[in-house]
């Protein structure tokens, strides 16, 4: 079984990437979406006959969910006899690392959350093997390429690619790359090309006041100018 994992920030299309790059792959492909409160994917999924698994992480970091859980994410689409594995989740805080040595990374990202995002979103982006924007249609050509030039800025070993989730325009060739992935049959000792947001402190915990009475475990305090 073949495995990708998908990450970007929220409503940035990974969803419709996903379906048309299933469409375009012609093999039984399944997808575990790791999501934090809701979601309304899996009729989506559902329609287009996609095998689909949902996972909220709730009140815990998304990251560490992801962690916990990926290893059975693969034990499943093994018993589900899939050829390809997709994995799904939202960067909410754009420093989530979800990609795996060894496992084809892709971050997807939109042409309309600004020309410095790709500057702001973390190592989702900066380690991903491939980078799709979508929304490109909606854009002018110049500011696709700007788009694209300050991607390639972040990440200049990617390889990118333009991405219609409407139409599936693009999505055959990211198909032809996503079908080089690697086998996978286990998880098991494999490592996270970079670390999960590190945090034990006493809100972690459940605590809600403020003040630095409160305040325990790792913390970052600023320095403010007088």
């Amino acid at each position: 079984m073949k495995m990708l994992t998908v990450a970007g920030p929220p409503s940035s299309g990974k969803t419709s990437v996903i379906l048309r790059l299933a469409e375009c792959l012609e093999q039984r492909t399944g997808v575990i979406k790791f999501d934090c409160l809701t979601s309304f994917d899996k009729s989506r999924y559902d329609e287009a006959g996609v095998p689909v698994q949902i996972g909220f992480s709730g009140k815990f970091c998304p990251d560490h969910f992801f962690v916990n859980n990926v290893e059975g994410g693969v034990a499943w689409g093994l018993r589900r006899g899939l050829d390809f594995l997709v994995t799904e989740s939202a960067g909410l805080c754009n420093r989530c690392s979800p990609h795996i040595t060894g496992v084809t990374g892709i971050c997807v990202v939109d042409c309309l959350s600004g020309v410095h995002t790709p500057r702001k979103i973390g190592p989702m982006l900066k380690l991903a093997d491939i980078v799709v924007i979508t929304k490109g249609d909606i854009v002018s050509q110049a500011e696709r390429e700007v788009f694209a030039w300050g991607v390639r800025q972040v990440n200049a070993k990617s390889q990118v690619f333009f991405v219609n989730g409407v139409t599936g325009q693009g999505a055959f060739m990211l198909a032809k790359k996503a079908s080089a992935a690697r086998d996978v049959d286990s998880l098991s000792d494999t490592r996270l090309r970079f670390t999960v947001p590190a945090a034990a402190c006493s809100y972690c915990t459940g605590e809600t006041r403020i003040g630095e009475n409160y305040q325990m475990g790792m913390m970052r305090k600023m320095e403010y100018d007088l």
